[in-house]
């Protein structure tokens, strides 16, 4: 039986059961580059070159390994735009008895494969994901009659379940979280080690003119591309992001600092994503430079929950939650995200180096993330739909399966409840305590309200004010309602004509 096995381009692994099980003289593993996939959302110049150049060695790799290749390039006369007509071209071609494919990351992906056996008139297996340490029943099953579906208690069944940083029944150190102690400010004079870059080969150099010439009207920059294009490389992110960073990671992880990007984080999200790392061989690495006595175990057990905890709640989050998650809107929020969001103008020092940081890089780490594009969005009640889009489209490690439960239910609250257990929102102290962009600001965040105030600090009090009503149940935003309810009224009036002014500006595309 001849396979014609389709492989995507976040799924660069050759472990992979599709591939792993396909009988080399016969099976044909098809890749392509198409452009329903490659422009649904405008992804970032970056992210599509990373992917293409990704792709095209991986590929190679499978031909050095000897199995039949069929790779189509964007511009191959014979690309027919999209993967259901691209395995429609590749059945008519040759001579096969199944196509088998991977199951998808996004939900709309999975959907339209599923009926692709009534238009193909073949067969069509689809093969589970072996790449992560939960199935999505396995979260469905932990997720059932549970009134709240905390991450922390996911992550410590994970912990027992594959034997990760415990001893016996317990944790290592006694404690399950140390994120207590991972939430430090950087010092002025600190340097960071530099973040891997990797030299341009001719694959990558033809991909990034590729990009340049066919997708020159999405967002980010092409220049200085800095990504690892092949396991190898990628193997090295890992192994010196562990020798370098993963000692100072736990302190720092929340730090931001202008002019610096890249912090203490790992960078290997990118690779994880697309298949060239594994999350096993991520943690595995982690524990050991603990048990080594390399790194603290606040440094270790904070890398290992973000993926044997985040990475794989995430997962299970979105399989669970869709396709209802994509349209929540919980606060009824439909403001059109602002033009800044694309060329990072605006006065507000923290927005401006975090968008630009993205344009420049598809990267910004969480906090950046969350603590501000997101806590901007969410103060701004910027349209879910229009937020995950952008999200979506901008980081070169977002894929939906992560990055919508991440921006619908930790940044946005869309959902209501079920992922986050409060609204992460702050104003400008939190930005000021974590970072340094608030020195080098057009507004002062010591101010409250007026026109050289922070806008965050008016924003966050219109925000609860207007949505005190709903935070009322919610137990940890009790003290923060207290508060508010202890403020003088004209306090209160002259924040929400501030945030009425601003909120206007944005509406207007006018600078803020």
């Amino acid at each position: 039986m001849a396979s014609l096995i389709l492989v995507l381009g976040d799924q660069l692994t050759d472990n992979l059961p599709a591939i792993a099980n396909a009988t080399k003289t016969q099976d044909t593993i098809l890749m392509a580059e198409v452009r329903e996939e490659a422009t649904y959302v405008k992804h970032h110049k970056k992210k599509i070159a990373f992917l293409f150049s990704a792709m095209r060695h991986f590929a190679q790799e499978l031909k050095d390994n000897n199995y039949n290749v069929d790779y189509v390039t964007y511009t191959d006369e014979r690309n027919k735009g999209s993967l259901l007509a691209q395995v429609e071209a590749a059945l008519s071609a040759g001579d096969f008895d199944q196509v088998v494919v991977t199951s998808p990351g996004e939900h709309r992906l999975l959907s339209s494969i599923q009926q692709w056996e009534n238009t193909l008139k073949t067969p069509v297996k689809i093969s589970e994901d072996n790449r992560f340490l939960a199935t999505p029943q396995e979260f469905s099953d932990w997720a059932e009659g549970k009134k709240q579906l905390r991450m922390e208690f996911f992550y410590r069944e994970m912990r027992r379940k594959h034997n990760v940083l415990m001893e016996g029944k317990d944790p290592v150190g006694g404690k399950w979280n140390y994120d207590a102690q991972n939430r430090e400010s950087m010092p002025d004079d600190h340097k960071v080690p530099k973040h891997s870059t990797f030299e341009v080969d001719d694959i990558t150099q033809e991909v990034i003119e590729l990009v340049e010439s066919e997708f020159a009207d999405h967002f980010g920059d092409l220049d200085n591309f800095f990504f690892a294009v092949t396991r190898k490389d990628a193997l090295k992110v890992l192994n010196t992001f562990i020798e370098e960073r993963l000692p100072n990671f736990g302190q720092y992880q929340d730090a931001m600092v202008e002019g610096k990007p890249w912090m203490y984080h790992s960078h290997i999200g990118f690779y994880l994503n697309c298949g060239m790392l594994t999350p096993k061989e991520a943690i595995s690495a982690a524990e050991q430079a603990y048990h080594s006595g390399q790194v603290p175990l606040n440094s270790a057990e904070g890398f290992i929950r973000q993926i044997l905890g985040w990475r794989e709640y995430i997962r299970g989050f979105y399989w669970h939650f869709m396709p209802q998650l994509k349209t929540d809107n919980y606060f009824n929020n439909d403001r059109n995200v602002p033009e800044f969001f694309w060329d990072a103008q605006t006065n507000m020092n923290c927005m401006r180096q975090c968008i630009k940081e993205t344009k420049q890089n598809a990267y910004a780490h969480h906090i950046q993330r969350l603590m501000v594009i997101g806590n901007f969005s969410l103060l701004t009640e910027l349209s879910p739909e229009q937020v995950q889009a952008w999200y979506l489209a901008v980081y070169a490690d977002a894929y939906e399966w992560v990055e919508l439960p991440n921006v619908a239910g930790m940044i946005l609250y869309s959902d209501g409840g079920n992922l986050a257990s409060k609204p992460y929102v702050a104003s400008g102290s939190y930005i000021n305590k974590m970072s340094n962009y608030c020195k080098n600001c057009g507004y002062q965040v010591s101010k409250k309200t007026g026109p050289k105030a922070c806008p965050f600090n008016y924003l966050y009090w219109h925000f609860i004010d207007k949505n005190k009503k709903k935070l009322s149940n919610n137990h940890r935003m009790a003290m923060i309602l207290k508060t508010y309810g202890r403020m003088k009224e004209d306090n209160i009036n002259a924040m929400k004509e501030d945030a009425a002014k601003f909120l206007t500006k944005i509406t207007k595309n006018e600078e803020v």
